[in-house]
C-alpha cells in the first residue's frame, strides 16, 4: 500500500488541496507526498515548526496552550493544523499538523514514539472543523519520524468522511 500515492489520488479526486504544520516529523509529511507525481495539484505549503517560538510566530498556537498541555499535545497538534490554514497565502482545504518525541522524552514527559496529530478541515461555509489523536510509534528516531509521517496522511480520508457527522453534532451543539 502506498500511502503517499493514495493521498495524492484521493486529494485531486475532490479537488482538495493540503496545508502541513510539522514539528517532529521536520517536513516529512509533505516531502513523502511531494514524491508523488502530480501532487503539485492537492500540495499548497508546509510549514516546519520545531521551537516553540516559531510555532507561536507562524502557526498562531498559544503559548497559554503550550504551557497548559505541553508541547507534546492534541491541544497544541490543534493549533498547528487550524493556524496553518488561517495563514495569508494559504489556499488549502485540508491541514494535518504532529508534534512529538521521537527519541527520549523528558523527566515526566510523554514516552519517547508519542505523536499527537490533528486534521483540520474548511467546510464550505468557511468554518474549520479538527480531529485530533494521539500515537505511539515504536523504533528509533527515524522509525517513530517516519511512521507518524504516514500514518499522518493515511488517516486525512478516514476523517474526511467524518465530516457530514462532524457538523451535524457542530450545528446541534449551535443551535438553540
Amino acid at each position: 500500500m502506498n500511502i503517499p500515492m493514495q493521498t495524492v489520488s484521493f486529494l485531486t479526486s475532490r479537488g482538495l488541496k493540503l496545508a502541513t504544520a510539522e514539528s517532529c516529523t521536520g517536513g516529512q509529511i509533505a516531502s513523502y507526498l511531494a514524491s508523488v507525481p502530480g501532487s503539485g495539484a492537492c500540495l499548497d505549503v508546509g510549514f516546519v515548526s520545531y521551537s516553540p517560538s516559531g510555532k507561536i510566530g507562524f502557526l498562531g498556537v498559544k503559548e497559554a496552550t503550550m504551557e497548559a498541555y505541553g508541547l507534546t499535545s492534541e491541544a497544541v497538534a490543534r493549533e498547528m493544523a487550524e493556524g496553518a490554514l488561517c495563514q495569508e497565502g494559504c489556499c488549502a482545504d485540508v491541514a494535518v499538523s504532529n508534534t512529538g518525541l521521537a527519541d527520549a522524552a523528558p523527566e515526566g514527559g510523554p514516552p519517547a514514539g508519542t505523536q499527537c496529530f490533528a486534521w483540520s478541515f474548511r467546510t464550505r461555509t468557511g468554518e474549520l472543523l479538527t480531529f485530533t489523536e494521539t500515537r505511539l510509534f515504536p523504533g528509533d528516531r527515524n522509525d517513530v519520524r517516519s511512521a507518524a509521517a504516514l500514518y499522518a496522511l493515511s488517516r486525512i480520508e478516514h476523517y474526511f468522511d467524518q465530516l457530514p457527522r462532524a457538523q451535524r453534532e457542530q450545528s446541534r451543539r449551535i443551535s438553540p
